[in-house]
């Protein structure tokens, strides 16, 4: 189901083949791949289109930290929520609380740390007033 409840988005994942490993477990890497489709969709149905706002800014969010820590294992075929959740927001970056469940079963969590960036040369700059906004007002 996606959606939002209290601030935290969820977004459904299915574990496919190409998700685990030999023993049939999710890859432990491949929790970030569910982060970041449950980050981006998130930032999308807040009307922040990643691909609009680098061509009308010039810049765009790059990941800069990650902590993960992993709970239980999630297997092939397993139908997984994938949250993401402002947990605080500055004029530079900003971090993710997210969190991946089979369930009532957490199975994953961590932070992410995401900046903002002149996208020609990578320096760091100042995320858009407009989309800062519309982040801590979500």
């Amino acid at each position: 189901m996606i959606g939002a409840a209290q601030g935290v988005f969820t977004w459904p994942v299915r574990v496919y083949w190409e998700d685990t490993d030999a023993g049939g477990i999710v890859f432990y890497a491949n929790y970030l791949k569910f982060f970041e489709r449950a980050r981006t969709e998130w930032l999308r149905s807040l009307g922040v289109a990643q691909g609009a706002l680098r061509e009308a800014t010039g810049g765009m969010f790059i990941v800069g930290e990650t902590s993960v820590r992993y709970l239980r294992p999630a297997r092939l075929d397993d139908e997984l929520l994938v949250t993401a959740r402002l947990e605080s927001a500055g004029r530079a970056s900003m971090i993710i609380a997210q969190s991946a469940w089979r369930g009532a079963e957490a199975l994953c969590e961590g932070t992410i740390r995401i900046g903002w960036v002149d996208a020609a040369t990578l320096k760091p700059g100042r995320i858009p007033a407009n989309v800062l906004e519309t982040l801590k007002n979500r």
